[in-house]
């Protein structure tokens, strides 16, 4: 399914253009194309003397479509740069969107609920203390997380899921989103996650994710190691598109 996803989200982009800037910080991605996109920076260090990057240098000298095509890559990083790529070439309608973020709506429609989280937000002590249960699955688990192989068991007990963007980057989502209970609630959030109608054809109800709105301030940020608590206060929004 992961793979229907990004072939999904690629077909819906109209038109190419060209690519005028890329910057991979260590923690952010940023793509500048017809607009300018976001992805989690994924990489792992050890790249075996492979180059984790092909055509490294001259990116900008790629078009758009060109560059979302790296998002099916088995490089991490290369994924990372086609996810970014794929949230600047979006044409999002801004009349279905909504200025409210991630965690205003899981406060409110996780209250009292089976809460499962992938992906380790800052959100996640507030939620806590309103779920119901809630399980916070990670790769990396930190104080109170499971493991990630705890998905097999948690989100199909679920009222609420809620899974972070960066699952397609490394392949995941498809799989996560198979094991969402019909009846639950579904979110896809994070500054990865491309804002799209697409989703809704996969199960996902809600769309919380980034709009830059203004790319050399972010990739200023992005090139001097910004965490997205920082950046989110300076040329991006956080905006939510709904099934309904």
């Amino acid at each position: 399914m992961n793979c229907k996803i990004l072939d999904g989200l690629i077909s819906s982009i109209e038109g190419d253009a060209p690519v005028s800037k890329v910057c991979i910080g260590p923690f952010w991605t940023a793509v500048k194309s017809r607009g300018c996109g976001l992805a989690s920076t994924l990489f792992i260090h050890e790249h075996g003397g492979h180059s984790p990057v092909r055509d490294c240098g001259i990116l900008t000298e790629k078009t758009g479509l060109e560059l979302c095509s790296y998002c099916k890559s088995s490089s991490i990083l290369e994924a990372t740069i086609g996810i970014a790529a794929i949230n600047s070439m979006l044409d999002i309608d801004d009349g279905c969107l909504t200025e409210i973020n991630a965690s205003e709506i899981l406060l409110e429609k996780g209250a009292g609920k089976n809460v499962a989280i992938v992906g380790h937000f800052p959100f996640v002590p507030r939620l806590r203390q309103v779920a119901g249960n809630l399980w916070v699955i990670e790769k990396r688990p930190k104080a109170g997380d499971l493991p990630e192989e705890a998905a097999e068991e948690m989100i199909p007990k679920a009222d609420i899921i809620a899974i972070t963007g960066s699952a397609l980057t490394n392949g995941t989502m498809g799989h996560l989103l198979e094991l969402c209970p019909k009846d639950s609630l579904v979110m896809v959030l994070g500054p990865s996650t491309p804002i799209s109608p697409v989703w809704f054809d996969y199960g996902v109800d809600l769309i919380s994710g980034t709009v830059v709105t203004d790319p050399e301030v972010v990739f200023r940020f992005v090139s001097q190691g910004t965490i997205f608590r920082q950046l989110s206060k300076h040329g991006v929004r956080l905006v939510t598109m709904s099934r309904n």
